[in-house]
């Protein structure tokens, strides 16, 4: 994908150091000190425009947010999104969420290991021809850096529009071995919108077209699993 952007966007960007992070690397395992507390710190890895990462941030005050895209542009439309979502609230500067200018593909060299408690992968680019497969972001080369980056807390949840790229990952996801839950291959069923989620662009384009949503949650930190299992018969007690 080729993004034509405004004039003078990385000039934009480095003047936003408050919000925009252009080298993350420089902050592998102090986020947490870039943010000023201990809150848990969520990363959506590729978030276009930056609907979801800044309403997530607005609606969770006690979670840190990081959007990572590897495109100048989407960093500056993420940027942009995140203050207006904030300015109702006062808040020149959103408290709670950054975005970086990253590759997911050296996302190690990011964020160090367990720095992470949750990624959120919405809606990316699901490669369809077998020969690209490593390319998609649930490919085991993926999760194996997931594992390492996610804490004993962590998860990973996936929407996606694509249902083959659904199959490929629910698969992928059980050969690695992890738990899911929370499977939908319908997230919006009947056209009502499950207000429970924050919406993408792409999401809000996809359900006014009545395209099928399906989302998961894939269980990786060993404690996020413990408290699964002491949880999960519950739902079925009458």
């Amino acid at each position: 994908m080729r993004l034509r952007g405004r004039k003078g966007i990385r000039e934009s960007l480095e003047e936003q150091t408050d919000l925009v992070i252009l080298d993350p690397r420089s902050l592998k395992g102090r986020w947490s000190e870039l943010f000023g507390n201990d809150h848990p710190i969520h990363v959506e890895f590729g978030m276009g425009k930056g609907q979801f990462i800044s309403q997530m941030s607005f609606k969770y005050p006690g979670i840190n947010f990081i959007g990572v895209d590897m495109y100048d542009e989407l960093v500056r439309r993420a940027a942009e999104k995140a203050r207006n979502v904030w300015e109702p609230a006062g808040e020149e500067t959103p408290p709670n969420v950054r975005v970086a200018l990253a590759n997911i593909d050296y996302a190690e060299e990011v964020f160090a290991p367990g720095e992470l408690e949750r990624i959120y992968l919405n809606f990316s680019d699901p490669w369809p021809k077998s020969k690209h497969a490593r390319r998609r972001l649930t490919h085991p080369r993926f999760l194996d850096k997931y594992r390492g980056l996610l804490s004993p807390l962590g998860e990973i949840h996936l929407k996606t529009d694509s249902r083959s790229l659904f199959e490929f990952s629910l698969n992928a996801f059980a050969d690695y071995g992890l738990q899911m839950k929370n499977i939908s291959l319908d997230l919006h069923e009947g056209g009502v919108i499950n207000e429970e989620h924050v919406m993408t662009e792409y999401e809000t384009k996809f359900y006014g077209r009545g395209v099928n949503i399906q989302r998961c949650e894939a269980i990786v930190g060993e404690e996020a699993l413990k408290q699964y299992q002491a949880s999960r018969l519950d739902k079925y007690r009458l």
